[in-house]
């Protein structure tokens, strides 16, 4: 639509791992596995191709190009060899949706109870849009939404409702 508020788009060709382990004994060996260092509580480390975010105080998740997947699999597995540790794809378990535009943070913020304009650069966002799990960050121009696969169509469903043409919020 020429006058929505933003763009929402199907982002495709993703790899996602979930990396479960103690960061304390074995958070050097992952950031050398993943070339990306350890991202901050509530934050995420990004490069070109490849984010590393905090999920959960033992949790971590990769987003990379889907034909690094294994690749990343496999060097994981060596570092963590040894460590109480869990190393899953789950690629197809997510969906990943950009929100991009000038009015991007509206869009969200009709869908999420978290203060958008507030969220720093490398901040990442564990909450809800609808009522479905999400996670949320910043990415040139907008942000990035993952949510589960069974919930796609709601979730775009919801995102491309909430960019109709005269429905951004009031200034603040």
């Amino acid at each position: 639509m020429a006058d929505a508020l933003a763009t929402i788009t199907r982002a495709e060709n993703l790899g996602m791992v979930t990396i479960r382990a103690d960061f304390a004994r074995a958070g050097d060996a992952i950031a050398e596995a993943v070339g990306l260092a350890l991202p901050d509580v509530t934050r995420i480390t990004t490069d070109d191709s490849r984010s590393l975010g905090w999920m959960s105080p033992d949790e971590l998740l990769l987003i990379l190009p889907v034909s690094e997947t294994a690749g990343a699999i496999a060097a994981l597995e060596q570092a963590l060899t040894g460590e109480h540790s869990l190393v899953v794809n789950v690629s197809d378990a997510r969906a990943v949706f950009d929100v991009v535009g000038p009015h991007a943070t509206d869009v969200l913020a009709k869908l999420s109870p978290v203060d958008f304009v507030e969220l720093p650069q490398d901040g990442l966002r564990r909450t809800r849009a609808a009522q479905t799990a999400a996670a949320i960050w910043r990415i040139d121009g907008g942000f990035r939404l993952i949510g589960f696969r069974s919930t796609a169509d709601y979730l775009g469903l919801i995102l491309n409702n909430a960019t109709l043409a005269g429905s951004q919020l009031a200034p603040r």
